[in-house]
């Protein structure tokens, strides 16, 4: 008896806790462009789209160019000033000169960071150019890029083939590009990914403009320049040492790592890894958002992450019976990132950012996931206790390794209770999880035993309508057949029968 409240008890507990519990939230309005054009947004472009934040950019970078001109002038007519009120000895104008010298660098020092920081730019000063030769790659990754360049190549060449004269053109508008990409290395990676952009713009209006190429084949055909383009910049634009993409890999990796405690049901995540399904599910989601890393061509790295999600789509919909919505699909992604924790993520999203066709990340189901993965990794880096429900002290203490969820939750009571009431707690809840097993045992054994009842019940319904519509009839048994001519009580007074006779010739 004593058992069957306690198992009560928990039960009711838990189940107060989960209605409690609130999900993950995001509004799909949230998802798109700020500007409010109808294309996702990204938050390594504070919320735009591709297109506005290059015009964003754009307009800032004018704005920039007038205002260093304005401050020039004004610092040129300062200068003059000063010179002309200074000539009276040499140490006032030269100690004038220092002083401007001074306050243009100092101008132009605020300017530049206010850019920085308004746009997020990472690009450093070139002292790191010497660290990157001295990273040199070993020869067997050297031979294995170098092969796997050509392969691309070829397959580029017989691609472009079947576009005839528009493909010659297209051919020598990549190599005059690679060919200024290589001269351009001391750009910071913001500019050169400007001049990336700019190129997949001019190549896309060519094609349809000058060649007339149907938009089905631009796709493409856009496809591949990307493809042959990335895999020969690769080693040069992914994750570079003028940025700080590596600093927070290691950032995002490390907070990971310390949130190896949150469980689903702190998440609101409706995925049930006991289901064997469901269970081969998580873990192909799990494997392609690692193997993201593995990749060398944006849209590759796209695909990676369509599967994924994918992945985590049939995985709630196996378990709820019912098609996924937004609502859950956010909380399962940040989950699955939590059990993966996939290698180089930052360096990844920056560099799909950077150099992926805009066309891609505006529309369309890869832009769709890609743009909840960016969330998914923003929720991380500021999750806290007010997101998982918790109060802040249990969160400290998680985050610590004081103590976890799972002897949280069984063992509520002070650190010096014995070890035999802390056990028997213990057995308290396995021995819940297993009345629960047997609830739905006995109840799937009920139904069984009930359809076997149903079915008996019309199968003898339906042998009693026969019978019933068809009665069986039992007639008596036929007598002997009699004589042809016993019947007939007068054949005395026929005449005998004939018999042959031989007649001589």
């Amino acid at each position: 008896m004593f058992l069957s409240l306690t198992l009560l008890s928990l039960n009711r507990k838990k189940m107060n806790l989960k209605s409690e519990r609130r999900g993950i939230h995001v509004d799909q309005s949230e998802l798109l462009c700020k500007k409010g054009c109808g294309y996702y947004g990204n938050p390594a472009w504070q919320g735009f789209c591709s297109k506005c934040w290059r015009e964003e950019y754009h307009r800032a970078r004018q704005k920039q160019i007038q205002e260093d001109w304005e401050l020039a002038e004004r610092l040129q007519r300062e200068e003059e000033e000063a010179y002309a009120s200074s000539q009276s000895t040499q140490g006032a104008q030269s100690l004038t000169f220092s002083k401007f010298e001074e306050k243009k660098t100092n101008e132009k020092t605020r300017k530049v960071t206010t850019v920085k920081k308004f746009f997020t730019a990472s690009s450093r000063t070139g002292a790191k150019k010497e660290i990157q030769e001295a990273k040199a790659p070993s020869p067997s990754i050297n031979r294995q890029a170098s092969i796997e360049t050509d392969r691309v190549s070829k397959e580029f060449i017989e691609f472009l083939k079947t576009y005839h004269k528009p493909g010659q053109d297209i051919y020598k508008q990549c190599k005059l590009f690679l060919d200024t990409m290589n001269h351009k290395r001391d750009l910071s990676i913001e500019e050169q990914s400007e001049c990336a952009q700019d190129f997949y713009q001019n190549v896309a209006e060519k094609l349809q403009t000058r060649w007339k190429v149907p938009p089905e084949k631009v796709e493409k055909a856009m496809d591949q320049i990307e493809k042959y383009i990335m895999t020969r910049q690769y080693k040069y634009v992914f994750c570079p040492e003028t940025t700080d993409d590596e600093k927070k890999d290691l950032a995002v990796q490390k907070r990971i790592r310390a949130l190896h405690w949150v469980t689903p049901q702190m998440l609101c995540v409706p995925v049930n890894e006991e289901i064997p399904e469901v269970s081969d599910m998580v873990v192909k989601a799990i494997t392609d958002i690692i193997e993201m890393d593995s990749k060398r061509v944006p849209r590759d790295k796209l695909a990676c992450i369509t599967k994924c999600s994918k992945h985590i789509f049939n995985a709630i919909k196996i378990t709820k019976n019912e098609p996924a919505s937004a609502d859950d699909f956010l909380p399962t992604l940040i989950y699955i990132v939590l059990k993966g924790n996939p290698p180089r993520l930052q360096s990844n999203i920056q560099y799909i950012t950077r150099f992926c066709n805009p066309s891609r990340l505006m529309t369309g189901e890869d832009g769709y996931y890609f743009t909840n993965l960016c969330c998914a990794v923003a929720f991380i880096e500021k999750l806290d206790a007010q997101s998982l429900n918790l109060s802040q002290e249990d969160f400290d203490r998680f985050m610590t390794g004081q103590t976890s969820p799972k002897k949280q939750e069984s063992d509520s009571f002070s650190p010096d209770v014995c070890l035999g009431v802390k056990q028997m707690y213990k057995n308290l809840d396995l021995l819940s999880q297993l009345n629960e097993r047997q609830e739905r045992i006995v109840n799937e054994a009920k139904k069984l035993e009930k359809d076997l009842i149903d079915w008996t019940d019309g199968i003898t319904k339906e042998v009693q309508d026969i019978v019933e519509k068809y009665p069986l009839e039992i007639k008596p048994k036929n007598q002997a057949l009699a004589a042809i001519d016993s019947e007939n009580v007068e054949n005395d007074k026929l005449p005998p029968p004939l018999q042959p006779q031989v007649y001589a010739g």
